[in-house]
């Protein structure tokens, strides 16, 4: 994990994020180590299941980091998912503060800067 600008970027080198759980170890390892609540979290870094929107795990896990106030930037080209559901999901995310889906590390950086 690095720190830019008071936020933690996760390493894409492994899945770390596959279920409710895992999100809020995430959350909690990020908050007590370096008393953070904002993180960038990698495509590679999560489990291709969680955007099957169906099973309702990533609407849970983003409702768990908007409920303990911890925003996220989702970062990779989601388009290889080839769902209308989801892309629909991803255009209505990008208008919050709490949590977007973005191509680059630069930009969810800058998201994440603002106050």
């Amino acid at each position: 994990m690095k720190i830019i600008k008071n936020i933690a970027i996760l390493s894409p080198d492994k899945v770390i994020l596959n279920n409710v759980n895992d999100a809020l170890d995430i959350m909690a390892s990020i908050y007590s180590s370096h008393n953070l609540s904002k993180a960038i979290i990698y495509l590679e870094a999560i489990n291709p299941d969680l955007f099957e929107l169906k099973n309702g795990i990533l609407g849970e896990i983003l409702q768990k980091y908007v409920t303990y106030k911890f925003k996220v930037g989702f970062i990779g080209d989601f388009s290889k998912f080839n769902s209308k559901s989801l892309n629909a999901f991803i255009l209505e995310s990008n208008k919050g503060d709490n949590f977007f889906f973005t191509g680059g590390l630069d930009s969810a950086v800058d998201k994440l800067s603002k106050p």
